[in-house]
Parts: structure tokens; C-alpha cells; sequence
């Protein structure tokens, strides 16, 4: 849906955009640490197994854990635990009542888990032959040994969500912002203690030991709370969260069905293929995770809490305005310097310049969906702030079609790249319908400037995108140097142009970022 030029309206009110600013912060901080150390977890992995067959299985593996615990857990959070959660810590009344409703959730969740982990190992080589049947025998033998080694992830990592839906709906964001530093920091440590050893299984038990890391994390910051076991399934909060998450879990179950279609079709690619994809993937995720993850989950407990439409709409605008200011230079960024930053990041030890090469092009083409992908996340959460969790999700179902259309029409053509173009037809096509959803059933965006700021952050990315691309490229004697400043000079000088453009332009969430920043700097001081 194409949006409609406005004029700037005024801005959020001071307080609560300097709180979602300062929430994001603290949450982008927090993105940083795990993103640096999951770029040094993605270094280790390329440096000491490259991008063979074996890492495409433990990439299978992996993808199996993180997508059961999003089927189990993950998706409860943002649309059903969170939002029901920040509702009863609003008011100081319910403070018992709450402690009640969390201790009655996360024991009835651990519970589930350790069964639900329990039967899944009994089914270790089924799920791997779904999602990888396109391998040769010695690595789906390795494939069902690591899916049966990794599974306990699935209770930690469970466990590990619950606990950040009780700390964030109490706005305490800093624990739940490092658990994934933690759980990088663990595959890390794990994989260069124990590879001489054990080989890519060190990077399996590495996710089990990263896992349970995060609980330890958050336990710490819950240490003096009410929390106690409880099994009260009569608790009238329960029923909420159930009806709030049967939607989500619909969705979810077509979202397990587009994984197992995108690994079982990747894996008749070629073995290096899903190799290439994640290593791709994991660079796509680093500011959609440092904007437009934390951007997200800072304004999700204000728009749960909102009461009058118009700070709803406010909120939600302001919030879409910030991850567009923050992203669309980083896309640009990415997609001009796609071939010397994989080089950079990934092109030594095992990984050749021929990884290079594919993992580029896959990276560019993930990256036409990218930022569809960033307002897509918080146009959902604002559904879920207002418990209608069964529209996202129904949005799914077109996506899955979207992507099944794109797939199927050019793989034939274009192999791995395929699923990749039909991987970003599907987040674009996802963002578009919510977006539309927004202003039929959320009452809109009018009246937010957010079209004006769309048509300025575009022009200033479009200048920014032609000086980086016509820089010179600067050589030295030295490799890593050269890779470093292929980088780094370009990145730099196109920053500056969109600095200064969007200051130029008048974008006003720019100056409350500034203003937030400056802040905090005089509080350091």
C-alpha cells in the first residue's frame, strides 16, 4: 500500500519518546554485545569448519532448536506474555497477583518443555530427514546426532523467554537485552575449548551450555522476587494468555512448515548451500536485531499500556519512524559493500574466496526484503499490544504462499538464490498487508508525518548510496588492512552524507535521538 505524503506533525511527547529511546538503548546496547560476540561465534565457526556439508547440518540442527522454541515459547512472549504480563504490573494493586500469574506460567511451561524435549528425542531422525533429506548418508548420520545433542537447548532457551516476558513487562530491560550475549559467549568458549576434540559437535554442546547461560542471567535479576512454583491452572489470566496464543501458535505452525520447505529445499541446492544462506542471514539480522528488534520490544509495553488512541498512534508512528532513520543506511550500507564485508568477516581459514562470492549475492538479495522485514516487527507487536494476535498471523498463511509461488517459479533457474528472493518477496509481502491491517483496523497512522519521513530517509539513502558507490576503492600492501579500509572508508563518508542530509531535511525523531544521547553522556560524566 503506497503511503500518503503528509506534513510533519509534531513529535511524540517529550517523556514517552525519551523513554522508548532510552528503553531502545539500553535494549540496542544490549544487541550490540550479542551481536559482536555472535559475530565472533559466526568467525570461529567459518575460521575452524568454513562452509562444508557438516556446517549446513549443525545449520540444520540449530534451525530446529531456535524454530521449536519459537513454536513453544518465543512467539507467547511478544503476543501474549508481555502484554497480559505489563497489564497487571501497571497496577501496584495486582503486584501479588501478578507474582502469582508468572510463577504459575513458567512452572507450567518448564513442565511442557522437559516433556515435550523428552518425546522429541525419540524423533530425532524424522525431524532431521524433514528438514534435510537432500544430504548424503555420513551427514545426515551427523545431522541426527547433533539434533539429539541440542534439543535440551529448547528447555533452557524456554525457560530463558519466560523469565525476559516476566523482567520486560516490569521494564527492566537490561538483563533480557544481554541474554543472547550470553548464549553467543558460551557457543564461543565451548567450540575453541573442545574442537580439537569433538570437531562441529563442540559448537553443538556450545548452543546447550549458551542456552542454559541465559536463564542463569535472568535469575539474577529475579532473585529477590515473589517467584514460586504454582500450578494454579484456575488462575483467570491463564485463559487470556491461552486465547491470545492460539492464533500465534497457528501462525507458527505455518512458519514450521516454511522452514522445513526452505532447509528441505536448500539441501537439493548443493551441501555448501545453507552454509552460505546463514552466513548471509546472520549478517541481514545484525541492525534488524540492533533497530528494529530493540526498537520494537522497547515500545511494546507502552502501546500495551496505552489507553487513548491517539498516544497509541503516537507511539507506534514514532516507533516505525525511528527504525527507518536507524535501518535504511545500514541496508544501503550493506548492499553497496555486500562483497568486501563477507571478505572481511568470514574470507579466512576454512572459508574460501568462492564462499565469498555466493554469500554475497545471497546477502544482497536478502536484503531487497529487509526493511519491509524492520516495520514489519513492530507493526505486528502493535496488534499484539492490542490482544488481536489472530490478523498477524493469518498474514502469514498469504506469506507462506508468497513465498511457495517464488520458490517453486525460480528454483529451477537460480538454485539457492531461489529461496532467497522468495524469502524477501515474503517479508515484503508480510510488511505491505500489515501495514494496510494498520490503517483499516488500528485506526492508521494519519496525522504522523510518517509518509513525509519515508520520502526524506529515502533521499538522504539514495544520495548516501551513490557517493559510497562511487568511491574509489583504496588497496594497501597488507590484506587485512585493505579489507578493513574497503570498508570502513566508504561506510564512514556515507554515514557522514546521511547524517547531514537527514539534519538537512528536518527529521525531528534524529534530533531526539541526539538529545537522548547527550543526556546520558552528561549523567556519565
Amino acid at each position: 500500500m503506497a503511503l500518503e505524503i503528509e506534513q510533519i506533525a509534531s513529535p511524540a511527547p517529550a517523556s514517552p519518546a525519551r523513554g522508548i529511546v532510552g528503553a531502545a538503548t539500553i535494549l540496542a546496547a544490549g544487541n550490540i554485545a550479542s551481536r559482536v560476540l555472535g559475530l565472533g561465534r559466526e568467525l570461529v565457526i567459518a575460521d575452524l569448519f568454513g562452509a562444508s556439508g557438516y556446517v549446513s547440518v549443525f545449520r540444520v540442527a540449530s534451525t530446529l532448536v531456535l524454530t521449536l522454541y519459537d513454536f513453544l515459547v518465543g512467539g507467547m512472549i511478544t503476543a501474549a506474555l508481555v502484554p497480559t504480563f505489563s497489564e497487571y504490573a501497571a497496577d501496584p494493586s495486582r503486584r501479588q497477583d501478578f507474582w502469582k500469574l508468572v510463577s504459575t506460567v513458567l512452572s507450567v511451561l518448564a513442565l511442557l518443555l522437559g516433556v515435550a524435549v523428552l518425546i522429541l528425542e525419540l524423533f530425532a531422525e524424522p525431524l532431521f530427514t524433514i528438514l534435510g533429506a537432500g544430504y548424503q548418508a555420513d551427514l545426515r548420520a551427523a545431522g541426527v546426532q547433533m539434533i539429539r545433542l541440542i534439543l535440551p537447548a529448547v528447555f533452557f532457551l524456554g525457560v530463558a523467554g519466560v523469565l525476559s516476558g516476566i523482567l520486560l513487562s516490569l521494564k527492566k530491560f537490561t538483563l533480557p537485552s544481554f541474554t543472547t550475549a550470553a548464549f553467543n559467549l558460551g557457543i564461543i568458549v565451548v567450540a575453541i575449548l573442545f574442537a580439537p576434540l569433538f570437531g562441529i559437535t563442540s559448537v553443538v554442546v556450545g548452543v546447550v551450555v549458551g542456552a542454559a547461560s541465559q536463564v542463569l542471567l535472568q535469575v539474577l535479576g529475579l532473585r529477590n522476587s515473589a517467584l514460586r512454583f504454582s500450578l494454579d491452572f484456575k488462575h483467570p489470566a491463564l485463559r487470556q494468555i491461552v486465547r491470545l496464543y492460539l492464533p500465534v501458535l497457528g501462525g507458527l505452525s505455518v512458519m514450521l512448515v516454511g522452514v522445513g520447505v526452505d532447509r528441505n529445499l536448500a539441501s537439493f541446492t548443493g551441501a555448501q548451500s545453507l552454509a552460505w544462506m546463514q552466513a548471509a542471514t546472520y549478517v541481514v539480522q545484525l541492525p534488524l536485531g540492533l533497530v528494529s528488534t530493540a526498537i520494537s520490544f522497547a515500545i511494546l509495553p507502552s502501546l500495551s499500556r496505552a489507553v487513548a488512541p491517539d498516544e497509541f498512534r503516537r507511539t507506534l508512528a514514532f516507533g516505525l519512524k525511528l527504525v527507518l532513520l536507524l535501518l535504511l543506511p545500514c541496508v544501503i550500507a550493506l548492499f553497496v559493500l555486500a562483497t568486501p564485508v563477507i571478505a572481511l568477516l568470514f574470507e579466512h581459514g576454512a572459508f574460501t574466496a568462492q564462499d565469498t562470492t555466493e554469500t554475497a549475492r545471497a546477502l544482497q538479495f536478502y536484503l531487497l526484503g529487509t526493511c519491509f522485514a524492520a516495520i514489519d516487527q513492530p507493526l505486528v507487536f502493535a496488534f499484539y499490544a492490542r490482544k488481536n494476535t489472530l490478523l498477524p498471523n493469518l498474514v502469514a498463511v498469504v506469506g507462506l504462499g508468497i513465498y511457495l509461488l517464488v520458490a517453486f517459479a525460480l528454483l529451477p533457474a537460480l538454485g539457492y538464490l531461489a529461496l532467497v528472493l522468495a524469502n524477501a518477496a515474503q517479508l515484503t509481502g508480510h510488511a505491505l498487508i500489515m501495514l494496510w491491517l494498520t490503517q483499516k483496523r488500528l485506526g492508521g497512522l494519519k496525522g504522523e508525518g510518517l509518509g513525509g519521513t519515508v520520502v526524506k530517509l529515502a533521499g538522504a539513502g539514495a544520495v548516501m548510496g551513490g557517493i559510497m558507490f562511487f568511491l574509489p576503492t583504496l588497496a594497501f600492501g597488507n590484506r587485512f588492512v585493505s579489507e578493513t579500509v574497503q570498508v570502513v572508508f566508504p561506510a564512514l563518508v556515507g554515514a557522514s552524507a546521511y547524517v547531514a542530509l537527514v539534519k538537512l531535511l528536518g527529521v525531528r525523531e534524529a534530533d531526539q535521538i541526539a538529545a537522548v544521547v547527550r543526556q546520558r553522556f552528561r549523567r556519565t560524566r
